[in-house]
């Protein structure tokens, strides 16, 4: 449980308040911070959303350790075949997949390419999230879908099932579908299209992802001493 200092006494809430720190800071700090352009060429906050950029890599990171301990998690269970572990392994594939979508499948490193992906691609890489039909129409709604079944439906629906992120979580999914459902009007609006900060709020969402990997890890771990 959370708890919020004020000066008239202490609040406590009930999900993990670190989305909200985090976009402070970064909105309200790391935005304003003067001579990037001085020292990179760009700004501090912009060198955190850009392509290839600290945030992304960070994103990498989680995902592909998420992937590792829930496959970890898959494999200490009792009854594998089981719902509770089904999702988990489900899931752990969803991180890796997601973690190989992040580097273009290792096109980043590598610098080696699929042709036939990157002629489709928008931005020209190896990877699938950036194919046209994809992009433009599946995406965004996958990702509302997946951040509301995360930070609301899941836990609400199925409390008992370990492998769907608790409420204390709720937080990290529900303010990434909030962006993306503000962004996205914006661009279907006649309103001045708001910034593209995708980088900022997805990092929300694998750290959600990481946090509730790595406690269910440490349940799992307990539970043996």
């Amino acid at each position: 449980m959370s708890e919020i200092r004020t000066p008239w006494g202490s609040i406590s809430t009930k999900v993990n308040l670190f989305p909200i720190y985090y976009l402070i800071f970064i909105y309200g700090f790391v935005y304003i911070l003067p001579f990037g352009k001085s020292f990179i060429g760009i700004t501090w906050f912009d060198l955190l959303k850009k392509e290839d950029g600290p945030l992304e890599w960070l994103q990498f990171g989680q995902f592909f350790i998420s992937s590792l301990m829930g496959f970890y998690i898959f494999y200490q269970s009792r009854k594998k075949r089981s719902v509770n572990s089904l999702i988990w392994l489900f899931f752990s594939l969803f991180c890796f997949l997601i973690s190989a979508e992040e580097i273009s499948w290792g096109e980043r490193i590598t610098g080696f390419s699929l042709n036939s992906v990157t002629e489709l691609s928008i931005q020209s890489e190896t990877n699938f999230h950036n194919l046209p039909f994809f992009h433009n129409i599946l995406l965004d709604p996958s990702l509302h879908v997946l951040c509301i079944f995360l930070g609301w439906l899941g836990w609400r629906k199925w409390p008992n099932l370990s492998s769907l992120p608790s409420r204390k979580y709720s937080l990290f999914f529900l303010l990434v579908s909030l962006f993306f459902a503000y962004y996205d009007l914006s661009w279907a609006s006649t309103v001045e299209h708001i910034r593209n900060d995708q980088e900022i709020f997805e990092f929300l969402l694998s750290s959600g992802i990481f946090l509730h990997f790595w406690e269910n890890v440490k349940i799992l771990k307990n539970s043996k001493k």
